[in-house]
């Protein structure tokens, strides 16, 4: 028989709750600052393009450059937080988000947004977002710490809702820079309060596998610059694309062997035995390569071809946001009985659904109320998705490696962003330039000499343009040639666009396909650990 007094020390106690609350809030707001950052430059594409006189792609291609520079370099920003000092990193990354921001508020040239929004300001998300998570574990404990993990994750979820709302009603009543100013306000609100943070030493082994950081820069960065290379009419386009996949092959067997010979290594491929981790980093990827396909195809659509503003943009947008937001929300906390294998089948589903509904309704919609079911049925799928995928990738391992595997998911989610962005962008300019000198060719209205003069402007450098501003572009030519170039803009836009649709619908249909292989495995016992790595 046990006495009472000793009955306790079979039960593990939970540590006190404590840590700061002002802290919690702050950790929070950066976390929002982050993610709304994405949406703004999405809705504001058309004024960027229109303020700096620049073209669609450019900014298309600085957007699909800063989600790769933070994949790129998320694995290397959280060993330089554990060498450096996580806070450190932490206050890094904000600046590096705040020098962004402002060069974003003074920016006059597209140079000056790809060097500073898009490769500094992805350099901080990629040292900040790992430093976060460390700060929060080593700040907070018990259920203070689950709370702030979960307030954080919120603070993630509530922005992707309402980012195109808010960044469409500031740029459309103020302007796109305001938007970007008052982020660099809020980072500086976030840094006024970094006396309140305590860093979290770091105990591990402090050896840098360079070669390893090396590889996997190449390997990403070849395949995405690639693309975007190919999609502004570069040179070197198959050489960066070998290089990238020889870089990626490399880096697989290099780790292989530095594991072997107990060195270290960036990341370690033992986390890869795992069949759930590696199919569900799969259907990570897959998922962001069709949200980032639908979220440049989409927002040039309603921009370039509709001509909305950025509020009537980012309210067309809505629908796909904030079902997401809803349904992830509610899958969250009633999936019940139901498999996580069975509910990601279904958002695969469902995201299918709504891309094949959309496809045919892209070159037919005269305004945004066209989209609003199938943005549903796609945004119910993403949710379903995100209430689901993160915890299953992350539940089978264990508690001591659920933050490298954690850093592993988001590099490859962001890879996958930027892929999508970049693939769906390219995709859309090659249709547009293909259709266009095809139509004009077979035009019985405009002369040979406008025939070949367009078809060798778009073989240099395609590109998507509102009827207005083509009509002033056209101002001095015949009369029948300009409302023949206009008619033929107009048919050819909306089926180069229906076309980069197909990049998100097929990564959405090879997550369906997917799906049926994750049904036939066990499903993973629920962790702690995880959801605390992915912020509650």
């Amino acid at each position: 028989m046990r006495l009472a007094g000793t009955m306790d020390a079979d039960v593990p106690v939970e540590p006190e709750a404590s840590g700061d609350n002002r802290l919690a809030l702050l950790l929070a707001m950066a976390m929002f600052v982050l993610v709304v950052d994405k949406s703004l430059m999405n809705v504001s594409i058309s004024a960027v393009v229109d303020d700096i006189g620049t073209t669609v792609s450019g900014v298309q291609s600085a957007i699909a450059l800063e989600a790769l520079v933070s994949a790129a370099f998320i694995l290397i920003g959280s060993k330089i937080g554990d060498l450096f000092g996580r806070k450190r990193a932490y206050v890094l990354g904000l600046l590096g988000y705040a020098v962004g921001a402002i060069a974003m508020t003074l920016a006059q040239s597209l140079t000056t947004i790809i060097i500073f929004w898009a490769i500094i300001g992805g350099l901080g998300a990629s040292l900040l977002l790992p430093a976060m998570q460390s700060l929060i574990h080593g700040n907070f404990q018990g259920a203070a710490q689950r709370k702030t993990y979960a307030l954080v994750g919120a603070s993630a979820a509530i922005a992707a809702a309402v980012g195109p709302l808010l960044g469409g009603l500031i740029t459309t009543y103020l302007s796109w820079r305001v938007a970007f100013l008052l982020e660099a306000v809020v980072i500086a609100v976030v840094l006024s309060g970094i006396k309140l943070v305590h860093d979290a030493p770091y105990t591990g082994p402090r050896q840098v596998d360079v070669v390893g950081s090396v590889l996997s820069i190449l390997g990403m960065g070849g395949l995405v610059l690639g693309i975007l290379v190919w999609q502004e009419g570069g040179e070197s386009v198959v050489a960066l694309l070998i290089i990238g996949a020889l870089a990626l092959v490399g880096l697989v067997r290099w780790l292989v062997v530095r594991k072997r010979r107990a060195k270290a290594t960036l990341l370690d491929p033992g986390l890869f035995t795992s069949k759930l981790f590696r199919v569900g980093i799969t259907q990570q990827m897959l998922q962001q390569i069709a949200l980032g396909g639908m979220m440049i195809a989409l927002p040039i659509f309603l921009q370039m071809v509709l001509e909305y503003n950025a509020m009537a943009a980012g309210l067309s947008l809505a629908p796909l946001s904030l079902s997401m937001f809803a349904i992830a929300l509610i899958a969250g906390r009633r999936a019940g009985g139901h498999r996580p294998a069975a509910i990601v089948r279904a958002g695969f589903g469902l995201m299918t659904a709504g891309l094949i509904v959309l496809l045919p309704v892209v070159p037919r919609a005269s305004n945004g109320w066209y989209l609003v079911i199938p943005l549903m049925l796609a945004g119910s799928g993403l949710g379903l998705l995100v209430s689901q995928l993160n915890n299953y990738t992350l539940s089978p391992i264990s508690e001591e490696r659920v933050s490298e595997a954690a850093g592993v998911n988001s590099a490859g989610g962001s890879f996958g962003l930027s892929f999508g962005l970049a693939f769906a962008g390219a995709i859309m300019l090659a249709s547009l330039s293909f259709m266009f000198t095809r139509m004009a060719e077979d035009s019985t209205v405009l002369p040979p000499a406008d025939q070949q003069h367009i078809a060798s402007v778009l073989e240099s450098n395609a590109e998507v343009m509102t009827n207005t501003k083509l009509e002033k572009l056209l101002a001095d030519e015949p009369p029948a040639v300009q409302d023949e170039i206009i008619r033929i803009n107009t048919d050819a836009r909306p089926r180069a666009l229906q076309i980069a649709l197909l990049i998100p619908l097929l990564a959405a249909l090879a997550g369906l396909v997917n799906s049926f292989r994750m049904m036939r495995l066990p499903d993973p016992e629920p962790s702690e650990a995880a959801e605390m790595a992915l912020g509650g």
